[in-house]
């Protein structure tokens, strides 16, 4: 892949990312380090664990996991809801989806609203969403990754590298399903193994289809 050329926005972020990790110049885009590739392994492990950790939640009583254990959403249920609501918010500026003013996504006013009540609705709208995250992560390129987001938040106009977001957005992920995990071994559910690694494995071990 060619070089940013010099001055423009996109070189500016690659400089600045490689001096904080070191390096005075960024003879590519940045975009190079999260390829494609990696993101529809990202997008597979979010929805492996989603899947995963939705179906010990179905075990518990709605009371067991809504109860309040002492974590950032409080609940197993409200830290479910919470990265659903994360990820909508940031499908929407993927999407240069218009929402109205007060709204972080679409129907979406904070980062703590309980979407869905009801589990089953919660898990249905899940799978739906991550349905939506796999479409949208495969067609992603690394021009796209490399180009500006643009997008207001609290009344101020954002423009980040679109990569920066969505390296977000699965780190965000990863950070409240651990807490998830630990909730629910706090109630003896054990989540075996969450390895990305075991997860590639595991893909890497079935039948060829051709």
């Amino acid at each position: 892949m060619k070089a940013a050329p010099r001055g423009t926005r996109i070189h500016r972020y690659a400089v600045s990312f490689f001096r904080l990790v070191g390096k005075a110049e960024a003879p590519s885009y940045v975009a190079t380090m999260m390829s494609p590739e990696w993101l529809g392994a990202s997008a597979r492990y979010n929805r492996w664990m989603n899947d995963k950790l939705y179906g010990l939640a179905a075990t518990l009583s709605d009371e067991a996991r809504k109860r309040d254990a002492g974590a950032f959403f409080k609940s197993i249920h409200g830290t479910l809801n919470h990265l659903l609501v994360a990820d909508r918010v940031w499908l929407a500026r993927f999407k240069r989806v218009t929402v109205p003013n007060g709204f972080m996504g679409p129907g979406i006013r904070s980062l703590d609203q309980e979407l869905y009540v009801d589990f089953e609705d919660l898990r249905r709208e899940r799978a739906l969403t991550d349905d939506e995250l796999t479409l949208w992560t495969a067609d992603l390129t690394h021009e796209r990754l490399a180009a500006p987001l643009v997008y207001t938040r609290r009344g101020q106009k954002l423009d980040p590298p679109l990569w920066w977001a969505v390296a977000h957005l699965f780190n965000h992920q990863t950070h409240h399903r651990g807490q998830i995990t630990t909730l629910l071994t706090q109630q003896g559910c054990d989540p075996g193994v969450t390895d990305l690694f075991a997860m590639l494995r595991e893909e890497a071990a079935r039948p060829s289809m051709s």
